[in-house]
């Protein structure tokens, strides 16, 4: 199995993850150029979950094992729904990279319009409602209180990631696009005064939740590698940059929201207005900056491509250069329309 050497892991599961005993089916349920995930049975066949970085070259920063893990352990402490912790090891000698263990939660990822029709329209409306509800919950989780105080600044977010995000573009950029260098000076001229502090989880969207498709819940909410402390309406524009509402054009093809049953975008927002009191009048500039960040993102995953970091895996790299462009182009509209 690639990514895991099975006697070590073997062995270390055995000695350090209660209620478990080898020996192990190792299944890879989540690949490519993020965390690598993987459904684990034991000889009981209790399932459980295991997570790695990627195979290859990675940023230095990125895919942080410890971080992640503190992330889920303390987020657990909430309401908000989460696997649980179950175990970390640093030790890279056991499998060449850190990884951790966590529990295995029954769910669906929705990552496509098929995915969707998988659910009633009434169960396509309560996912709706329950995935801002979740959001809002996490955005109002006390952050000293469960052990997150330390995991960064707390004010400044928007700034500190439009510096952060122009340089990451300065250093992987192909090619020349003007859009991301318009959306870059009009965002860092335009940063709204954040209202508060949350977690923010950097990554929101059905496509990182499990849900369940008997009652239309959010069951667990995975993928923690981009959390940070931050300003909690750059996940709800998250959020927009991949829905699509019903009878308008499909734009981004992996989220299941685009079929009838699902809110419109709009309604989220106000949903998530009503259940948190915040002010949304700008969420068109986070829509905006998450959408050029998504630009940003696609493009340095392009430029490993271009320097032979994806191996030969049949990695076609045309849909990742087209999506960069996209991005900043929807990006730069969304702005202009949210700064009129």
């Amino acid at each position: 199995m690639q990514g895991i050497d099975e006697v070590r892991v073997e062995q270390w599961l055995d000695k350090n993850v209660e209620g478990v005993e080898g020996p192990y089916q190792f299944t890879l349920i989540a690949g490519g150029r993020s965390n690598l995930t993987f459904l684990v049975a034991d000889a009981h066949a209790t399932q459980f979950v295991l997570r790695r970085p990627p195979l290859g070259h990675v940023l230095a920063t990125a895919h942080d094992m410890a971080r992640e893990h503190k992330i889920i352990s303390a987020v657990g402490k909430s309401s908000v729904p989460v696997p649980r912790t179950l175990g970390l090891c640093m030790d890279e000698t056991v499998n060449g990279a850190p990884f951790y263990v966590m529990s295995f939660v029954e769910g669906k990822v929705l990552s496509s319009a098929e995915d969707g029709e998988l659910l009633s329209p009434t169960l396509r409306k309560r996912a709706s409602e329950h995935l801002v509800d979740v959001l809002a919950d996490l955005h109002a989780v006390d952050i000293d209180a469960v052990g997150l105080g330390d995991l960064a600044k707390r004010q400044g977010y928007v700034e500190r990631q439009v510096k952060r995000w122009s340089t990451q573009w300065d250093n992987s950029k192909t090619r020349e696009l003007p859009a991301i260098e318009e959306v870059s000076r009009l965002l860092a001229e335009n940063i709204p005064e954040q209202q508060s502090v949350a977690i923010a989880h950097g990554d929101y969207r059905f496509g990182n939740c499990l849900t369940s498709l008997a009652t239309g819940s959010i069951t667990a909410v995975l993928d923690w590698e981009l959390c940070t402390l931050g300003d909690p309406l750059a996940d709800l524009g998250y959020i927009g940059v991949y829905w699509n509402d019903y009878g308008h054009p499909i734009m981004r093809a992996n989220d299941p929201s685009g079929i009838e049953g699902f809110l419109n975008y709009d309604d989220l927002v106000q949903r998530y207005a009503t259940r948190t009191g915040r002010d949304v009048s700008k969420i068109g500039y986070y829509k905006a900056f998450s959408s050029w960040r998504l630009a940003v993102i696609s493009e340095g995953v392009y430029a490993r491509y271009l320097h032979g970091a994806m191996g030969d895996d049949g990695f076609d790299p045309e849909p990742m250069k087209d999506s960069t462009t996209q991005l900043a182009e929807s990006a730069l509209e969304s702005l202009k329309g949210a700064l009129k």
